[in-house]
């Protein structure tokens, strides 16, 4: 996860360019209690910037930013040109601010171009890699993270079937970003890094690298020496959600000192994501897609 890229921008300022085409509150998905919908507000982007704050500077000890925090919200510029992914528990008392239990970032191509950039450029020299599948519509994926009492199957399975929605809306063809592990020291994840770096790297077609100054090597450890069963895991949620869909990972990692993690870049086509998985978040995706 990468530090703040942008100028602080006041979602009041750009309050137009915050909600992108289609970005009404529209639901996108539903598993029992939980629904997933995108931020119709600025309220609803805020609670959302608030649960950031709870999970990534309270519980995971981020670094504020120099000058510290006016609010206790994780804010950046991107926020106004990006889509708010809001996983909602509908049980609980008061509006829908406040039943807002996760949160994913989503940035189109209309919102980088927005921006000047995608969020990633800063740790993966991404812009070769799109030059190659250039016509193709990326959409990168940030900001993830839910409470800890919803860190649960059911809710990454929501948060995918609101995402392939959402992509079908969008006509996404490629999803991309960072994924994290947790804390500053790459050996301290060797072998799941390792599993990543020798067996899941993307093709030649897709590659991608972090950017040099900030490159890190993932191939802490002999092929030989891997045992999958335990390199799956040590891996965190996210990135195994990743893989079970077909997902792929560029070239080395990257230290993220203000965030405290080691990112790894990720890449799924659309194409490549499984197929049982389509079978299964698409069935009833497609319907909230329309």
């Amino acid at each position: 996860m990468q530090g703040i890229a942008l100028n602080q921008t006041s979602l009041n300022d750009r309050a137009a360019a915050s909600l992108l085409d289609g970005a009404d509150g529209a639901l996108l998905g539903r598993i029992g209690s939980l629904e997933v919908r995108l931020a119709g507000s600025e309220q609803e982007v805020a609670a959302a910037q608030t649960i950031r704050f709870r999970v990534f500077y309270e519980e995971m000890g981020a670094r504020a930013p120099q000058g510290g925090m006016a609010e206790e919200r994780d804010m950046d510029g991107f926020d106004a040109v990006c889509d708010h992914l809001l996983v909602l528990d509908t049980t609980l008392p008061g509006e829908d601010v406040d039943r807002i239990v996760g949160t994913y970032r989503l940035l189109t191509p209309e919102g980088a171009r927005r921006a000047g950039k995608f969020y990633s450029e800063d740790e993966f020299a991404i812009e070769t890699l799109m030059a190659r599948h250039d016509g193709r519509r990326f959409l990168e994926l940030g900001r993830s993270c839910v409470l800890p009492a919803y860190r649960t199957k059911r809710t990454i399975e929501l948060l995918w079937q609101g995402i392939w929605a959402y992509c079908r809306k969008k006509r996404i063809d490629v999803m991309m970003g960072c994924a994290s592990f947790p804390g500053v020291v790459p050996a301290a994840h060797a072998e799941a890094l390792s599993f990543l770096g020798h067996f899941c790297q993307v093709e030649a077609d897709w590659h991608v690298r972090a950017v040099a100054s900030r490159y890190a090597p993932m191939d802490l450890m002999p092929k030989e020496a891997i045992q999958m069963r335990t390199a799956l895991a040590a891996m965190p949620p996210l990135v195994k959600g990743y893989l079970r869909l077909g997902a792929r990972f560029g070239e080395g990692c990257v230290i993220d000192h203000d965030f405290g993690t080691t990112d790894v870049f990720v890449v799924l086509p659309v194409e490549a994501i499984s197929d049982r998985y389509i079978n299964y978040y698409g069935a009833e995706a497609q319907r909230f897609a329309a």
